[in-house]
């Protein structure tokens, strides 16, 4: 996988955190720079670490299912996608304007676990995972920062925007890894 291609996994595992960080910037009546600070950190961590941890989940197992990786490394990013684009056309959910770690932890989770899996597909793809998950995780740490002090000036509207978007690249990218996969036999 190239870095361009490695960008816009990041940037679509971004996407979640960001339209939930530009919620948390919509709940606020006043945005300060350290609550884009705090919900940087957690979901950049989260979702740096999640994709670690799925990774080494699959290193475990992956020799035995390389016949069928392109298919698995599909089917996550197709149902993550789908589950993206499902979700933003189900409605904004409300959140209220805690920045505490009980308020941030389950979101940052929420947000991550599709981490997870992707992980795992890496695992199968051979990826080098500490240059992806630090990509992950600044990409995220960015565009939520960014999102928590623009939600405060664009309104709800974006947020089904950036759910879109990222559904899309996941699916795009998907479906790329597996046509590259079928192109090559």
């Amino acid at each position: 996988m190239s870095l361009i291609e490695l960008f816009f996994v990041a940037v679509g595992l971004s996407m979640d955190a960001f339209a939930v960080a530009i919620c948390k910037g919509l709940a606020c009546k006043k945005v300060r720079f350290v609550h884009c600070l705090i919900t940087g950190l957690f979901f950049g961590l989260f979702q740096a670490g999640m994709p670690l941890a799925g990774y080494l989940l699959g290193e475990g197992f992956s020799d035995r299912i390389t016949a069928v990786d392109h298919w698995i490394s599909f089917f996550l990013l197709f149902i993550i996608g789908a589950k993206m684009l499902l979700d933003a056309r189900r409605g904004d959910d409300l959140l209220d304007a805690s920045f505490s770690c009980s308020a941030m932890l389950p979101l940052a989770l929420a947000t991550s676990v599709d981490a997870l899996a992707i992980g795992v597909g890496f695992a199968f793809l051979k990826i080098r995972i500490l240059p992806a998950v630090l990509l992950i995780g600044l990409t995220t740490f960015i565009l939520s920062s960014l999102g928590v002090y623009t939600g405060s000036f664009l309104g709800s509207r974006f947020r089904k925007i950036a759910e879109i978007a990222g559904g899309i690249i996941l699916i795009l990218l998907g479906g790329k890894i597996l046509a590259d996969h079928l192109l090559s036999i």
